[in-house]
């Protein structure tokens, strides 16, 4: 497969779920505002752009939930933002052309044309749940229609890791004090019903609070939980390079990931929980540093061709 057409794949990845998991997470946090009159919405508003990583891009001026949607979800430039998101996930699209089917093409054209209207025309909720739904749309298709051959591995190491990422911010918001309550983080992530089947309804107080950390942190079921995203990048790198040798691992990436998912499969909640941002931190390191991998690995970019005219 050409490095160009592969890393084209794996971007649709992250940048499709960047928007699905944002869109999650902005409809949580402002469905909070709305029905939580004694939060700060200056503070809530600041808290979850700094974790999002786009403080920078934040105009002068107090912090409103207008602007939290104007920076996260409408903005059509910036690729941390929704709408960003799903050009540049249409525009990857385009640049492989060759290999994506024509119905996945379809679903992501027409919802970048979309995108203006539904501005217009929505409310936050229903921008959001219409975004959640366009990307199930794109994430069924590839899954129903590519052939599990290294394209198809490329675009679910994507996914992986942007979930990862994604999941590992908004775990760290829990402990601010402008924070999402566990109750939010659950519903944010789709994992609400998820657990209170886990946990047969959970129990109230602190120790629901722990279960619902142990769930989103280190539950093997559940697809948006990080362990089960490191896992499955983890599947991904060894269906495209399945031999690993006699000897340790060459591939950096692999290495990367096993080393944080033993990191924390191997010890205990509550320890996680002792130092939940430190964690997650180093969760969204990893998935940085895994991508360069991967990047360097598999997506080298060449020196350009030098043309020399001949000599006469």
């Amino acid at each position: 497969m050409l490095s160009r057409i592969a890393e084209s794949l794996f971007w649709i990845g992250r940048y499709v779920e960047r928007a699905d998991d944002t869109a999650r997470i902005v409809d949580a946090q402002v469905q909070r505002m709305l029905e939580d009159p004694w939060l700060d919405e200056a503070d809530a508003c600041s808290s979850l752009l700094a974790v999002m990583g786009a403080s920078s891009g934040v105009p002068e001026g107090p912090v409103t939930r207008r602007t939290l949607l104007d920076v996260l979800a409408y903005d059509p430039v910036s690729p941390t933002s929704i709408a960003g998101s799903l050009a540049a996930a249409r525009e990857n699209a385009r640049r492989a052309r060759e290999v994506v089917s024509s119905e996945m093409w379809e679903a992501l054209n027409t919802t970048y044309y979309a995108i203006p209207t539904r501005v217009r025309a929505a409310s936050a909720h229903r921008f959001a749940s219409w975004v959640r739904e366009r990307a199930a749309v794109v994430t069924g298709i590839a899954d129903s229609t590519m052939s599990r051959d290294a394209g198809y591995q490329f675009l679910v190491l994507g996914r992986s890791l942007e979930r990862t990422d994604m999941t590992a911010r908004l775990l760290a918001t829990t402990v601010l004090e402008a924070g999402p309550s566990w109750q939010t983080v659950l519903h944010s992530c789709g994992a609400y019903e998820a657990f209170l089947r886990t946990y047969r309804g959970g129990r109230s107080g602190g120790r629901s609070d722990a279960q619902a950390a142990e769930f989103l942190l280190l539950d093997r079921l559940f697809p948006r939980s990080v362990v089960n995203a490191l896992h499955t990048a983890e599947r991904c790198l060894e269906q495209l390079e399945p031999d690993a040798g006699r000897v340790g691992y060459a591939d950096d990436a692999r290495r990367r990931l096993a080393w944080t998912r033993s990191q924390m499969e191997f010890r205990s909640p509550a320890e996680l929980m002792d130092a939940l941002v430190a964690e997650m931190e180093q969760v969204q390191q990893t998935a940085s540093k895994v991508s360069d991998a991967v990047s360097r690995r598999y997506f080298p970019k060449g020196t350009g061709t030098e043309w020399v005219p001949e000599a006469i």
